[in-house]
């Protein structure tokens, strides 16, 4: 999902042992990529939480507008951890990993570009119905 030498590593550890680990990297056009995973086996309740904040916290995830992340199908505790970080969160199966996309929250100079109307069009603000101006 992302390429090995542009992706950030981040590990969880409980001691000396990686309880779960992601690769981030950031894309073009305002998206991070982040695949997210626990080891098998018992993971302490929190730990899949933790990743998650770690992921959202990082400087390139922070300056983009979207996510888009693989977890691990049926990570209950990740998939809840990253709609309670992110916006607008959908997620979708694909064979043994969900793919989630979700809009980052925080004011992004670009993520403006794509909210704008036609070009030569002023904004309707409080425009009453029909365009008619009130007193007039």
């Amino acid at each position: 999902m992302t390429d090995p030498e542009d992706a950030r590593r981040v590990e969880i550890k409980d001691g000396d042992q990686t309880v779960a680990a992601a690769e981030v990297s950031q894309q073009p056009g305002g998206t991070a990529r982040a695949s997210l995973h626990a080891r098998s086996g018992h993971v302490a309740p929190g730990r899949r939480a933790d990743l998650v904040d770690a992921v959202v916290d990082l400087p390139e995830v922070r300056d983009s507008a979207r996510l888009e992340a693989t977890i691990p199908l049926g990570d209950a505790e990740t998939l809840g951890r990253l709609r309670e970080r992110t916006e607008d969160t959908t997620s979708r199966p694909a064979g043994s990993t969900a793919l989630v996309d979700a809009s980052l929250p925080g004011e992004k100079s670009f993520r403006n570009e794509d909210q704008a109307g036609p070009p030569g069009r002023e904004p309707a603000g409080d425009q009453p119905p029909g365009g008619d101006n009130p007193g007039a």
